[in-house]
């Protein structure tokens, strides 16, 4: 008996997805607990495992949007494909009228490529699959290097936008270093004045990122004070201490633990921070839900670590990691994002300076960290070089007011410059 296929429930507000990509073809055998695809909503990416083995059959094309529980594909026991011979008979013709308009099996590898068991090309050396006929198509059509494009798809294949990324930018880097036509400047218009240019709907995680911060600017009264941290002795601290704290507990030793337990102290201190307002009231937390600003593939995701207060340096760093795996892999769940007091952002991992984070609602609070660099400071009057961070923390004005905001900050800056404060509680 055939087992349907279908999109699962992943929340109560979410009631459609988007097929993102197929990783197996019609026909293809699949095994329990094989990826079978990937799904996005509005929220989170997720891929989506075998319930049973056997044969796949597609019945919704990667994509689409589809409701949630919908079935987007079949997966017929093995056994009984192989008795019964009016499936295969069908099978056969459906094949023969496929080629036509899809005739990915006909396309050949490029040269220095070659072709996997199931159909997709691979470079030799490389993790980089073309996924899909119509991508193979296109890479066949166009003559492209596949060597030289870095798939951003699931498992590192290259997807159809990675190609026509690829093409726009070959065509752009053409179109300005080609000698001047000599064939008169009325022929030679109308290719210089050619745009390239590309138009795709935007993601459902997209479209929520876009509707959260227009939320955020439009419903709060959003205002941002800075400061700087000297970080050489966190520095120190983590260079005499990097390996016996990963020996003991499997994690390396980061800044991102330091700032998370000094918020922890500094939300204590000011706890309208650490609220939330809910119309006429305010909601304030005795506890602290601190999300982590993480950049996936297809959007800023911030996943929350639990109880903060309660972690350890370890815990931290190791909840941190295992978001990160969790994202890469799709597996994020609509309840790691769910519940947070409190958001934490680390623009210096991308090399920002300085910045204004926006506010995640209906959070109160924002922390922006940044890159660190080393800049003349002076100390005890003498102009000394220091590695520093500009440090911000965006706020809502309505519940939060300059005092308590400039306060807060300042306890950052005095938990990260002389972490023992955190140990002695001073």
């Amino acid at each position: 008996m055939a087992i349907e296929v279908k999109i699962p429930s992943v929340g109560e507000s979410i009631q459609e997805a988007v097929l993102v990509e197929w990783f197996k073809k019609d026909g293809d055998d699949v095994e329990l607990d094989e990826p079978l695809f990937v799904i996005e909503t509005d929220k989170v990416t997720l891929e989506i495992t075998a319930e049973e083995e056997g044969i796949l059959k597609i019945l919704i094309a990667e994509g689409e949007t589809v409701k949630i529980g919908a079935v987007v594909g079949m997966i017929e026991p093995s056994e009984a494909r192989v008795k019964d011979t009016s499936y295969q008979q069908g099978r056969e013709k459906e094949t023969v009228r496929e080629k036509p308009v899809q005739p990915a099996d006909e396309v050949e590898p490029l040269p220095g490529e070659a072709k996997t068991d199931e159909g997709q090309l691979i470079v030799p050396g490389e993790r980089s699959f073309v996924s899909g006929p119509s991508v193979r198509r296109l890479v066949a059509d166009k003559n492209i290097d596949t060597s030289k494009i870095i798939g951003t798809g699931p498992g590192g294949r290259i997807t159809k936008g990675d190609v026509l990324i690829h093409i726009e930018q070959a065509g752009s880097a053409d179109r300005f270093s080609r000698p001047a036509e000599t064939k008169g400047a009325l022929e030679i218009l109308p290719a210089v004045q050619t745009v390239n240019e590309e138009r795709r709907p935007m993601t459902p995680i997209r479209k929520r990122i876009a509707q959260r911060l227009l939320e955020s600017k439009q419903n709060t009264a959003m205002l941002t004070t800075f400061n700087e941290i000297d970080m050489s002795h966190i520095i120190e601290i983590r260079h005499d201490y990097k390996e016996g704290f990963k020996k003991r507990h499997g994690v390396s030793l980061g800044f991102m633990s330091f700032f998370m337990k000094a918020c922890v102290e500094a939300l204590r201190e000011i706890p309208e921070i650490n609220a939330f307002v809910d119309g006429d009231d305010i909601i304030y937390h005795h506890y602290q839900h601190i999300g982590v600003a993480i950049g996936a593939e297809r959007g800023l995701v911030v996943p929350v670590i639990r109880d903060v207060q309660n972690l350890s340096f370890a815990a931290i760093e190791k909840a941190i990691i295992d978001f990160v795996e969790k994202i890469n892999g799709n597996r994020l769940e609509l309840s790691d994002l769910e519940g947070g007091t409190f958001t934490v952002s680390n623009g210096g991992v991308y090399g920002s300076l300085l910045s204004t984070p926006i506010l995640n609602t209906p959070q109160s609070g924002i922390l922006g960290m940044h890159k660190i660099e080393k800049r003349p400071v002076v100390i005890d009057d003498q102009i000394v070089i220091r590695p520093m961070m500009y440090v911000a923390v965006s706020y809502d004005h309505r519940i939060v007011d300059g005092k308590g905001a400039v306060t807060f900050l300042r306890r950052i800056k005095e938990f990260i410059e002389d972490p023992e404060r955190m140990v002695l509680e001073v």
